[in-house]
Formats: C-alpha cells, sequence, structure tokens
C-alpha cells in the first residue's frame, strides 16, 4: 500500500449499514398494511464527532450528536438513512471526494413498525 501525496491516513474499521426502506404490503386478510421492511448493505467507515466549525457551517447551530461518516471510494444505491449499531442517522450533507465520501449526520428516532 502507497499512500498518495498528502493523504492523512484513517481506519476505516466501523461497520455503517445503508438501510433502504420499503412500505409494508397491503394484507386484504386483515385490512391492514404489514410491517415496512429494511433492506442493509454493509460498509466500512471512518467516523468521527463533527467539529463545531462544521456543525456552524451545516445547521447554522450547534447540533448534539452529529457525525461526520468517512467511507472509501462512493456509495451510488438509493439509501434513506445510516445505521451504526443499534442508533440510526439521517444525512445532513454528504460530498463525494476523488477517493473518499463523507456523509454529515443527525441522530434519528428509530421508526417502532419496520423490521430488518
Amino acid at each position: 500500500f502507497k499512500p498518495w501525496k498528502g493523504q492523512v491516513l484513517m481506519r476505516f474499521d466501523k461497520p455503517i449499514y445503508f438501510q433502504r426502506l420499503s412500505p409494508g404490503e397491503y394484507d386484504p386478510n386483515t385490512a391492514n398494511y404489514k410491517p415496512d421492511f429494511v433492506k442493509e448493505t454493509k460498509r466500512f467507515a471512518n467516523i468521527s464527532t463533527t467539529g463545531v466549525e462544521t456543525l456552524n457551517l451545516i445547521f447554522g447551530e450547534i447540533k448534539q450528536g452529529a457525525l461526520t461518516i468517512r467511507i472509501q471510494g462512493h456509495y451510488n444505491e438509493p439509501f434513506d438513512r445510516i445505521r451504526i449499531g443499534d442508533k440510526t442517522y439521517r444525512v445532513d450533507h454528504s460530498r463525494k471526494l476523488e477517493r473518499l465520501q463523507t456523509f454529515i449526520v443527525s441522530e434519528v428516532q428509530n421508526n417502532a413498525g419496520i423490521k430488518n
């Protein structure tokens, strides 16, 4: 492995899951909808807390629990949110660089009716 000029070496060792939500189907027998379904795609990332300057630029304020996620390469599939451990996050800002993609995310409440 040979780093490129100016590269900052980071560990991409934290599993994250890009989630795509699918609405539950209608069940004519019960006249109800089945629970929503989540499809997950696993990637490994570098995760850090988001700095105060970045928070002010994106949100205009300091937002508690915001994270910066970096992945090698780009994730081009559609997704609705990102799961890290048992917490889910929405993407507030994304940026594609030459060899990385970064996401600024904030935590959201889990939806009760969604199954993985």
